[in-house]
């Protein structure tokens, strides 16, 4: 169903096209475990059964309808306290890529999901294999929601919805497969430092109090950033509090609690 990109220099130009799998992380995974795929290599599926999102939640996707697919990469000339960084590539990837396309600006939520209109378009699932104190694989699985219209969680949308007309998936994944290549050219150049400000500048809610909760307790924050380990930063009765990805949840408005 998918050709291979003509666009890139390495990502994609090993293409693995499975019609169904339950997963594209698991099973590029499985090839890595099994063989030896080249880095760049694309797991793409029109069918994903299982997909896996953040925080173990599953991640919604009608066949057919968009794009379900991993990336093998091996940043072997990157330490593993900064893996973070991988996040902030792609996570940047995407958003430059759907701001272009619909000319609608998309913002980062943190950890790593995409919104457009405050609607959830896009995310990410990086998973890692190591040898030592390096990285041997690196699978970065996305999900983009290109041409569904109707999904069961209220929060959801899709490039289709914003743009207002049905997109072509081979040009959309074309598309998105050199703004990752540019991204990942950057992080192993050393840019570190302009991937930090650009992954910034686009985080959603950054310098606006927003409403949290961890554990039991709800309350109000701003955030002033994240750490170089991807921790989040808030701002929280004057002190700067540092959490983890399954330490802290955004609330929404109507799940606000007064006491």
């Amino acid at each position: 169903m998918y050709k291979i990109p003509a666009n890139t220099l390495f990502l994609g130009k090993n293409l693995v096209f499975v019609p169904e799998c339950h997963s594209t992380n698991s099973l590029a995974l499985e090839l890595c475990q099994q063989s030896c795929p080249p880095e760049g290599s694309l797991v793409i599926t029109g069918r994903q059964t299982e997909g896996r999102g953040q925080r173990g939640n599953a991640w919604e996707s009608a066949p057919g309808q968009n794009l379900t697919f991993s990336l093998i990469l091996k940043p072997s000339f990157l330490a593993i306290k900064n893996q973070f960084l991988l996040s902030v590539v792609t996570s940047l990837a995407i958003r430059d890529y759907l701001t272009e396309l619909s000319k609608t600006r998309a913002y980062i939520k943190w950890p790593n999901d995409i919104l457009i209109n405050e609607f959830k378009i896009s995310g990410i699932l990086i998973e890692n294999q190591l040898m030592g104190d390096r990285f041997t694989n690196v699978v970065v699985g996305i999900g983009l929601n290109v041409n569904q219209k109707e999904f069961n969680s209220p929060q959801a949308t899709s490039l289709s919805i914003v743009v207002g007309k049905t997109q072509d998936l081979q040009l959309v994944l074309e598309g998105l497969l050199a703004e990752l290549e540019a991204r990942y050219f950057q992080l192993r150049e050393g840019k570190t430092q302009r991937l930090y400000q650009d992954y910034l500048s686009h985080l959603y809610q950054i310098h606006k109090v927003a409403t949290f909760k961890s554990g039991e307790e709800q309350f109000s924050g701003e955030i002033s950033g994240v750490d170089e380990q991807g921790k989040l930063r808030v701002v929280v009765r004057g002190s700067v509090k540092t959490f983890g990805a399954k330490e802290i949840s955004f609330v929404k408005p109507e799940q606000i609690t007064h006491e």
